[in-house]
Protein backbone atom coordinates (compact mmCIF):
# COMPACT_ATOMS: atom_id res chain seq x y z
CA UNK A 1 0.00 0.00 0.00
CA UNK A 2 3.08 2.38 0.33
CA UNK A 3 3.57 3.05 -3.26
CA UNK A 4 0.14 3.53 -3.60
CA UNK A 5 0.20 6.59 -0.37
CA UNK A 6 3.58 7.79 -1.79
CA UNK A 7 2.83 8.09 -5.63
CA UNK A 8 -0.33 10.04 -4.81
CA UNK A 9 1.35 12.13 -2.45
CA UNK A 10 3.90 13.00 -4.39
CA UNK A 11 1.81 13.81 -7.34
CA UNK A 12 -0.20 16.16 -5.54
CA UNK A 13 3.14 17.71 -4.03
CA UNK A 14 4.85 18.23 -7.19
CA UNK A 15 1.45 19.48 -8.68
CA UNK A 16 1.44 22.39 -5.89
CA UNK A 17 4.53 23.27 -6.52
CA UNK A 18 3.98 23.90 -9.89
CA UNK A 19 0.63 25.06 -9.44
CA UNK A 20 1.76 28.06 -6.65
CA UNK A 21 5.13 28.25 -5.71
CA UNK A 22 5.04 30.21 -2.85
CA UNK A 23 2.55 27.88 -0.97
CA UNK A 24 5.40 26.91 1.18
CA UNK A 25 6.01 25.13 4.64
CA UNK A 26 9.22 25.15 6.31
CA UNK A 27 9.96 21.70 8.07
CA UNK A 28 12.93 21.85 10.11
CA UNK A 29 14.58 24.97 8.00
CA UNK A 30 14.10 23.32 4.91
CA UNK A 31 11.12 24.86 2.31
CA UNK A 32 9.04 22.44 0.62
CA UNK A 33 5.60 22.61 -0.85
CA UNK A 34 2.62 23.06 1.42
CA UNK A 35 1.19 19.38 1.51
CA UNK A 36 2.12 16.58 4.06
CA UNK A 37 1.37 13.62 5.15
CA UNK A 38 0.31 13.63 8.42
CA UNK A 39 1.49 9.84 9.27
CA UNK A 40 4.93 10.63 8.13
CA UNK A 41 5.46 13.69 9.86
CA UNK A 42 6.99 15.22 13.49
CA UNK A 43 5.93 18.50 12.85
CA UNK A 44 2.00 17.33 12.64
CA UNK A 45 2.09 16.10 16.11
CA UNK A 46 2.97 19.69 16.87
CA UNK A 47 0.25 22.63 15.79
CA UNK A 48 -0.99 22.98 12.33
CA UNK A 49 0.38 25.71 10.02
CA UNK A 50 -2.31 27.63 8.36
CA UNK A 51 -2.68 27.21 4.63
CA UNK A 52 -0.98 23.70 4.74
CA UNK A 53 -2.87 20.41 2.85
CA UNK A 54 -3.23 17.71 5.76
CA UNK A 55 -2.97 14.45 4.30
CA UNK A 56 -5.03 11.79 6.46
CA UNK A 57 -4.84 8.06 5.67
CA UNK A 58 -7.89 6.01 6.48
CA UNK A 59 -9.04 2.17 5.48
CA UNK A 60 -7.67 0.40 2.97
CA UNK A 61 -9.72 -2.24 1.17
CA UNK A 62 -10.63 -3.81 -2.05
CA UNK A 63 -11.94 -1.72 -4.76
CA UNK A 64 -15.22 -3.99 -4.07
CA UNK A 65 -15.95 -3.18 -0.37
CA UNK A 66 -14.47 -6.06 1.25
CA UNK A 67 -11.41 -6.43 3.89
CA UNK A 68 -9.86 -8.88 1.06
CA UNK A 69 -5.96 -7.38 0.50
CA UNK A 70 -5.66 -10.00 -2.28
CA UNK A 71 -8.47 -8.85 -4.26
CA UNK A 72 -6.49 -6.88 -7.10
CA UNK A 73 -8.31 -3.49 -7.03
CA UNK A 74 -7.51 -1.65 -4.00
CA UNK A 75 -8.41 1.05 -2.12
CA UNK A 76 -7.65 3.15 0.19
CA UNK A 77 -9.72 6.47 2.10
CA UNK A 78 -7.96 10.02 2.03
CA UNK A 79 -9.01 13.09 3.64
CA UNK A 80 -7.33 16.25 3.34
CA UNK A 81 -7.65 19.41 5.87
CA UNK A 82 -6.49 22.71 5.44
CA UNK A 83 -7.75 26.21 7.13
CA UNK A 84 -7.10 29.73 7.43
CA UNK A 85 -7.61 32.62 9.37
CA UNK A 86 -7.14 34.90 6.26
CA UNK A 87 -4.25 38.09 6.88
CA UNK A 88 -3.37 40.20 8.99
CA UNK A 89 -3.52 43.53 7.20
CA UNK A 90 -7.28 42.82 6.42
CA UNK A 91 -8.49 42.27 9.68
CA UNK A 92 -8.62 38.19 8.91
CA UNK A 93 -11.82 39.95 6.63
CA UNK A 94 -10.49 38.18 3.02
CA UNK A 95 -10.59 34.46 5.10
CA UNK A 96 -13.58 33.13 2.42
CA UNK A 97 -11.57 34.12 -0.01
CA UNK A 98 -8.56 32.29 1.03
CA UNK A 99 -10.54 29.13 1.96
CA UNK A 100 -11.98 29.43 -1.81
CA UNK A 101 -8.39 29.70 -3.32
CA UNK A 102 -7.13 26.80 -1.04
CA UNK A 103 -10.23 24.88 -2.46
CA UNK A 104 -9.26 26.00 -5.95
CA UNK A 105 -5.90 24.72 -5.65
CA UNK A 106 -7.10 21.27 -4.65
CA UNK A 107 -9.29 20.80 -7.32
CA UNK A 108 -6.23 21.78 -9.70
CA UNK A 109 -4.12 19.67 -7.70
CA UNK A 110 -6.12 16.77 -8.17
CA UNK A 111 -6.63 17.01 -12.05
CA UNK A 112 -5.54 14.43 -14.16
CA UNK A 113 -7.00 12.35 -11.15
CA UNK A 114 -3.93 9.78 -12.42
CA UNK A 115 -0.30 9.24 -11.85
CA UNK A 116 2.19 6.77 -12.66
CA UNK A 117 2.81 3.90 -9.55
CA UNK A 118 6.14 3.77 -8.26
CA UNK A 119 8.07 3.02 -5.34
CA UNK A 120 9.98 5.63 -3.89
CA UNK A 121 11.21 3.45 -1.20
CA UNK A 122 15.01 3.68 -3.64
CA UNK A 123 16.49 6.32 -5.53
CA UNK A 124 15.88 7.16 -8.37
CA UNK A 125 12.30 5.88 -7.65
CA UNK A 126 11.14 2.88 -9.61
CA UNK A 127 7.85 3.14 -12.20
CA UNK A 128 5.96 0.14 -11.54
CA UNK A 129 4.34 0.22 -15.28
CA UNK A 130 0.96 0.92 -13.69
CA UNK A 131 -1.22 3.60 -12.63
CA UNK A 132 -2.37 5.29 -9.17
CA UNK A 133 -5.48 6.73 -9.75
CA UNK A 134 -8.69 8.81 -7.64
CA UNK A 135 -11.93 10.14 -7.38
CA UNK A 136 -12.67 13.98 -7.14
CA UNK A 137 -12.33 15.29 -4.05
CA UNK A 138 -15.19 15.95 -1.78
CA UNK A 139 -15.82 19.06 -0.20
CA UNK A 140 -16.99 19.20 3.36
CA UNK A 141 -18.75 21.87 5.04
CA UNK A 142 -16.69 24.69 6.07
CA UNK A 143 -16.49 24.90 9.52
CA UNK A 144 -15.40 28.03 11.95
CA UNK A 145 -13.33 28.17 15.40
CA UNK A 146 -12.74 31.53 16.24
CA UNK A 147 -10.91 33.79 13.73
CA UNK A 148 -10.16 29.84 11.48
CA UNK A 149 -12.62 28.88 8.90
CA UNK A 150 -11.62 25.01 8.27
CA UNK A 151 -12.38 22.68 5.16
CA UNK A 152 -11.70 18.78 4.90
CA UNK A 153 -12.00 16.74 1.35
CA UNK A 154 -12.41 13.05 0.80
CA UNK A 155 -11.00 11.15 -1.76
CA UNK A 156 -10.47 7.55 -2.74
CA UNK A 157 -7.59 6.73 -4.28
CA UNK A 158 -6.89 3.41 -5.98
CA UNK A 159 -4.11 0.94 -7.55
CA UNK A 160 -3.95 -2.43 -8.50
CA UNK A 161 -2.31 -4.43 -5.74
CA UNK A 162 1.10 -3.80 -5.50
CA UNK A 163 3.59 -6.35 -6.84
CA UNK A 164 7.22 -6.48 -6.01
CA UNK A 165 9.62 -4.83 -8.25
Amino acid sequence: MQKIKDSFFIALRDRLAVLNPLRTISVQGVSRPAILVVENELVAAGPQEPEVFYMHWGITTSAAGTERLEDPLMKVNCEISYWTEGSDDLSSQDRGRTLAALDRELMLMSEPKRAALKDFAVSPALDSGSSVFWTRPTLGETTKDGRKLMRSAKLDVFSFAEVSL
